[in-house]
């Protein structure tokens, strides 16, 4: 990212995360800012990358071509209309704060470049997914910058519809809770067959990370891969025709559009 300077406004773990990637990427951590009212925090932040840290968050942003509003949704009208003096529409900001809106930071912030992001928690692990969504007034070049920060902790896919940010919050942005649900059950399960508990657990995550590694490596898609490990009137055949005899794709379904309704209401309530 060149020389790009970045301010960071929330020291927490997915501002560290974010940190820690573009420093892996090269990132020089001079062209790095990081303000958060938790001293201990920002001591870390700076001991472990060498980064400038601030506690006040008007100064954090001064010079930076882009600011990352990595704070709690609950907080972030009152720290963007602390912000709104100091900054401009050169500026541009990427929120990764859920349920905000762009309409409410554009009236909040008095700017019109704005980037809204979801990410998810594996980002901590630089194993994540965004989903990203820009506004009119961003530039090409801004929408390239904001790709490859968040290519830093994992894979950035755009969206042309901010609506759809709900979609992605029910797949992505709370998806992975839903594969340590379903770790925990295969765990469950087979310590009743019999297995030794840490066994069971092994057996559990390591199947599903291989799974994973598998689906996004092959040229397959999920359908076929089944298909593949599923001989008929077999084991694994046995299995997938009790999920679907359980109305497991609708079990499913049911689940993601209960999370991209919730995702609407929270954005309702934290935009007023």
């Amino acid at each position: 990212m060149g020389n790009t300077k970045i301010t960071f406004i929330g020291a927490g773990n997915m501002a560290a995360s974010l940190i820690g990637g573009l420093c892996k990427q090269g990132v020089h951590a001079h062209n790095i800012n990081a303000s958060d009212p938790g001293e201990a925090q920002l001591e870390k932040l700076k001991s472990t990358y060498a980064i400038h840290i601030f506690t006040d968050n008007q100064l954090a942003v001064k010079g930076a071509d882009i600011i990352v509003l990595a704070v709690k949704p609950q907080i972030m009208r009152q720290v963007c209309e602390q912000l709104a003096v100091a900054v401009t529409d050169q500026q541009l900001v990427i929120s990764i704060a859920a349920g905000i809106t762009s309409d409410s930071l554009i009236r909040w912030l008095g700017v019109h470049t704005i980037i809204r992001c979801m990410p998810n928690t594996p980002a901590l692990i630089q194993q994540g997914v965004s989903g990203l969504y820009a506004t009119k007034a961003v530039s090409t070049q801004q929408r390239k910058q904001a790709e490859q920060l968040l290519s830093a902790v994992g894979l950035a896919v755009w969206l042309e519809n901010e609506q759809l940010i709900d979609a992605v919050t029910a797949v992505s942005g709370s998806g992975p809770a839903y594969f340590f649900l379903l770790i925990e059950a295969m765990t469950e399960a087979g310590i009743k067959l019999g297995l030794p508990a840490d066994i069971a657990a092994q057996l559990a995550q390591y199947t599903a990370q291989g799974a994973s590694n598998m689906a996004c490596q092959s040229t397959l898609d999920a359908a076929q891969l089944r298909q593949q490990v599923t001989s008929p009137n077999g084991t694994t055949d046995a299995a997938i025709r009790a999920f679907q005899q359980g109305g497991f794709n609708q079990l499913v379904e049911t689940a993601l559009r209960s999370a991209a309704s919730r995702s609407q209401e929270l954005a309702q309530q934290l935009s007023e």
